[in-house]
């Protein structure tokens, strides 16, 4: 599991001045992003080799609005890992009172960018992941 902070900004908002549903997703990449970081998994070394990670699926449950200046925590945990594939399960609470705001998941491939295929994990992504 890891944590971010993140303070909604102006324009993460709707003109509801509620955070726009799909600003969740951005979220979610900043968590996925920083686990990876936090376990020693370069994104910048990944694609010097030419290797992606899309996400393929996602999904976003949403329970109570964020709001301008809101510090939201985004927690991200590794859900399941497959000889290809990684889910990266998603929570976002308001800091102020831990409500949850949001909940959701994404799928991401590894792919071989220049081929535009699916390839299994690199090894030693692989052992990084088990250990977080």
């Amino acid at each position: 599991m890891h944590k971010i902070e993140h303070r909604v900004i102006y324009g993460d908002t709707d003109a509801g001045g509620v955070v726009y549903y799909a600003n969740y997703f951005r979220w979610f990449e900043s968590g996925r992003r920083e686990l990876f970081r936090n376990l020693g998994i370069d994104y910048k070394l990944l694609h010097e080799k030419e290797i992606v990670s899309p996400v393929v699926e996602s999904h976003c449950n949403y329970f109570h609005p964020a709001k301008y200046d809101d510090i939201v925590i985004i927690e991200t945990k590794i859900a399941d890992i497959k000889e290809k594939s990684v889910k990266f399960e998603n929570m976002v609470f308001r800091k102020k009172g831990k409500k949850l705001l949001a909940s959701g998941y994404t799928i991401n491939v590894f792919v071989d960018a220049k081929k535009m295929k699916s390839i299994k994990i690199p090894e030693d992504v692989r052992k990084r992941l088990k250990v977080g």
